[in-house]
């Protein structure tokens, strides 16, 4: 009895395993049908969670406020920034297609909440990840590394945003 419990969780942890690496080699790799169903997946469960504690001081997680470029209907969208001298580096581990990134291109500036504090950016340029492995501290360097992260959104900080 004991011994068949044994080989149904050595299964069980071989398959687990066999997903876990396909994962890693998929967002290594930016497969395509792999990137969206992630992408589906945070947008739905992940986002909502991050976002009840995003942008607050101490969170890991900023926000990014943006307009959509066809609806004109704001959005905010969780993001991970590492603050620079001149504004803010964030990573793109899902590439250039998300549609955040899409609406603050397009509409050329954005609003970042980071610590407690919303700062209008502009001037959103796509950066090598090299040019900004600087401003991203080592225990985080490790995660980009990992998931191969391409590109980073360099934007400009503006000033402390005053809502019109």
């Amino acid at each position: 009895m004991l011994k068949g419990l044994a080989k149904g969780i050595g299964g069980l942890l071989l398959i687990l395993a066999a997903i876990g690496v396909a994962f890693m080699v998929g967002m290594r790799m930016k497969y395509p049908p792999l990137l969206t169903a992630v992408r589906k997946l945070n947008r739905a469960v992940m986002n909502p969670q991050a976002m009840k504690t995003a942008g607050q001081p101490g969170s890991y997680a900023g926000v990014i406020r943006h307009v959509g470029r066809k609806s004109g209907t704001p959005y905010e969208t969780p993001i991970g920034p590492f603050p620079t001298d001149h504004g803010f580096d964030i990573a793109l581990p899902y590439g250039s297609s998300p549609d955040w990134l899409k609406n603050v291109v397009a509409a050329g500036s954005a609003v970042i909440v980071h610590e407690g504090v919303a700062y209008s950016v502009d001037e959103p340029e796509v950066i090598a990840a090299a040019d900004a492995m600087d401003n991203v501290p080592p225990s985080e360097q490790r995660n980009i590394r990992v998931f191969a992260v391409d590109n980073f959104l360099r934007v400009r900080r503006v000033g402390v945003y005053e809502p019109a």
